[in-house]
């Protein structure tokens, strides 16, 4: 059975109005259309906090990538920085961006957030997560987030040189579009286990991204969890939802 980890703990201050939860924007060059939607939503939200859940980025190979200002991740850390002077941003890495560092994160002041985190705001209280520590059904997935997340396989990969990680992340994304176009399907959540997860949380909401599956769903009485959308701005497909929390309740907003 998997365990229920701890929960990091946030307690939203007086003066926010509104809280905006995004995630799975997989952001890259070749995707111009999401990257500008991501820009224009960031500068006209009138959110008080923005809550990035992880996959930002379509992948992320260490914060030297983003060290040439002429760079998409330094396009992106301005974006960011902008943001982050109007509004409090919170980033917390997914399956894609895992190696997004705290000194990227502190140059744009964007603020780390654990995963998985309750944020408490008024009468909500809330348990955040990207999504795949709960996919505990694809279990190759899970074996390859253990080797990844290891301090020693990180310390070893960002060693390497910048062209080097990009190649090898390349592949790595090729690999997965390949298993996903096989298979066809993203792997769901463990419902069980995230009914577990609200109650050692004491939460009543639970908030994620990953699965590219976005709707609502009652988990138990008084209990239910809320997927976010991904993004794809760009040819024939287009989507890209907010999820917003106001004193109005809790509200989809398309882009």
């Amino acid at each position: 059975m998997s365990t229920v980890p701890g929960f990091a703990a946030l307690n939203a201050p007086a003066r926010w109005r509104a809280v905006d939860f995004i995630s799975d924007l997989h952001l890259s060059e070749s995707e111009p259309g999401t990257f500008d939607a991501w820009r224009q939503y960031l500068r006209h939200t009138p959110a008080d906090a923005v809550f990035i859940l992880g996959d930002l980025f379509e992948v992320w190979v260490g914060d030297d990538s983003a060290a040439r200002p002429d760079s998409f991740e330094a396009r992106c850390g301005d974006v960011l920085r902008a943001a982050s002077a109007a509004a409090d941003v919170f980033f917390m890495p997914g399956n894609r961006d895992f190696l997004v560092g705290g000194d990227f994160l502190a140059r744009c002041g964007v603020q780390p957030l654990a995963d998985p985190t309750v944020l408490t705001w008024g009468a909500e209280r809330c348990l955040l997560t990207h999504g795949d520590l709960l996919c505990t059904g694809d279990t190759d997935y899970q074996q390859f987030r253990a080797q990844v997340r290891a301090p020693a396989w990180q310390q070893a990969f960002l060693a390497r040189p910048l062209a080097e990680r990009q190649a090898m992340a390349r592949q790595m994304r090729e690999r997965s579009r390949q298993h996903h176009a096989e298979t066809g399907l993203y792997v769901d959540i463990d419902a069980d286990l995230a009914r577990r997860w609200l109650a050692e949380a004491g939460a009543a909401t639970l908030i994620h991204g990953h699965t590219h599956l976005p709707g609502d769903h009652a988990l138990a009485p008084g209990r239910r969890r809320v997927v976010l959308s991904d993004w794809h701005v760009g040819g024939a497909a287009r989507r890209a939802q907010v999820l917003r929390l106001s004193a109005e309740g809790w509200r989809r907003i398309d882009l």
